[in-house]
């Protein structure tokens, strides 16, 4: 387990693989270990951004989304230029932001952008507030006032990098006048943790509710350029421009209507606070996203720079490491947006049965791969959990007494799920995993260490099941996209 001991991702490594199926744990967590690597924008973002003397070259073919109107290289002459700055908020953000600041130096004016509460600060001329996650709280509206004042005076002369990931639309969180940040959190507890909504759902409802989302922020950039970076792969610019639901520097598709229709569909417009309710019936123009026809027109480019990670044709990086260490790579699917997690885990896990006992879809050894953004709807339980550890969870109860499969999930961020944002857990218990990993074994000792595996699924309290089992996957902080998830199945039973 010592390939990447320099600067590895996953900190428990060692107690992961320490039981169990040895030889199957460590190749499912040098798998992992290889996709978390390459959940990082800090190097793409220097092949975008180059400094040749007094000269800033912005530009990279690879990060641009298809369609561009605008394409090729920005040259800027630092000389005859005013202030460089960085904005940006999302789970990691600071990764961008750091590879902006090693490129210029004394060069960058400065900058703030916001982070989730227990990533490390790590930018030195970049300001950081570290905000809540996934229910917005004071800390990212102080963030969104520190990245407000410092664009009060920006000139057609100054350059503003912008920066957004995952996470963006709790973090980047500035109420609008009438509803209080208290009636935004219940807004956004009410429709996903309690009923679950998807998060596009979601952000056409707080994209409406808010001072900073929906573009707005880059509203408030003008009259300086803008260099727009989403730490994703870059799309199509089409869809950037007219479906967008959460890249909240550029447009926003979504009116007052769309949100009223959508708190209907998940039967909370009743339940959600008045105020919301009020603010959104009164469609006050003044307070639109910023739709595509305004953006258009600023100056501004947009780079995506993580190109290709969840394309299955391009083989992303841990894939590829399947296929290196002997087991067949099989994309699943690549876009498991919004599903639940414990029924995504359980089919999961019949399919490696099948798989196990028949050698049919797929031969062993095979290795079976899933991406997207999986929910866990909890209702009023108030256990401490993820998305990624309750799937783990819920496949282990399948794959009982194999010997053959081994399946684990992580949140490409390193923290999945609100942590201790809600309720406390055990002493000593990290504050968010990554995921979970579990294997045929993990039933039984579950079984004799007091853990009752369907009853902390009830209650959604799978982080400290995990944890006292030695399943918890602790990672150092990064981006996030979306949830890895990997089942390897070495042999058949028959």
């Amino acid at each position: 387990m010592n390939d990447f001991k320099v600067d590895r991702r996953i900190q428990n490594l060692d107690e992961l693989a320490s039981h169990g199926n040895l030889s199957a744990r460590k190749a499912m967590l040098t798998i992992l270990e290889t996709g978390l690597q390459a959940s990082d924008p800090y190097n793409n973002t220097r092949k975008l951004i180059r400094l040749q003397g007094n000269t800033l070259i912005v530009g990279n073919k690879e990060f641009e989304p298809s369609g561009s109107p605008i394409t090729g290289e920005e040259v800027y002459e630092l000389l005859k230029m005013g202030r460089i700055f960085v904005f940006g908020a999302g789970k990691g953000i600071q990764r961008v932001a750091k590879a902006i600041e090693d490129t210029l130096g004394d060069r960058l004016t400065g900058g703030h952008v916001i982070d989730k509460k227990g990533y490390p600060v790590i930018l030195e001329r970049v300001g950081v507030t570290l905000g809540a996650h996934p229910v917005p709280d004071e800390d990212c509206v102080r963030g969104c006032k520190r990245i407000l004042a410092l664009t009060k005076d920006l000139t057609e002369n100054d350059l503003v990098f912008t920066c957004v990931s995952n996470g963006v639309s709790s973090l980047l969180t500035m109420p609008v006048p009438g509803v209080s940040l208290e009636d935004v959190g219940k807004t956004t507890y009410i429709m996903q943790v309690e009923h679950g909504a998807g998060t596009g759902d979601l952000n056409a409802i707080r994209n409406n509710l808010d001072m900073m989302k929906g573009g707005r922020i880059s509203r408030l950039i003008q009259p300086a350029k803008a260099i727009h970076i989403i730490a994703i792969e870059p799309g199509s610019y089409d869809q950037l421009m007219h479906h967008n639901a959460w890249l909240h520097t550029l447009p926003g598709y979504a009116t007052f209507q769309l949100a009223i229709n959508n708190l209907k569909k998940w039967d909370t417009w009743d339940t959600i606070p008045a105020s919301v309710r009020k603010f959104l019936e009164t469609a006050d123009p003044r307070y639109e996203t910023v739709k595509a026809e305004e953006f258009e027109k600023m100056s501004c480019r947009i780079f995506g720079v993580m190109p290709g990670f969840n394309q299955s044709a391009k083989l992303p990086p841990a894939v590829e490491k399947a296929r290196e260490l002997g087991f067949k790579p099989v994309i699943l699917s690549d876009d498991m947006m919004a599903v639940e997690a414990a029924p995504a885990g359980r089919y999961m896990a019949n399919i490696t049965r099948t798989i196990e006992r028949t050698g049919q879809p797929f031969e062993p050894p095979c290795a079976l791969f899933s991406n997207g953004e999986m929910i866990v709807t909890v209702a009023k339980e108030t256990g401490i959990g993820g998305r990624n550890q309750e799937f783990a969870l819920s496949a282990a109860l399948r794959i009982a007494g194999s010997q053959n499969i081994i399946i684990a999930s992580v949140d490409t961020d390193g923290t999945d799920g609100p942590g201790t944002q809600f309720t406390n857990g055990p002493e000593g218990m990290p504050l968010c995993f990554a995921g979970g990993i579990v294997g045929g074994e993990t039933v039984e000792e579950a079984k004799k260490a007091g853990v009752d595996i369907v009853a902390e699924l009830k209650r959604h309290n799978t982080s400290p099941a995990l944890w006292k089992l030695k399943n918890g996957i602790i990672a150092r902080p990064n981006i996030s996209l979306n949830d890895l998830t990997v089942a390897l199945i070495i042999g058949c039973s028959k």
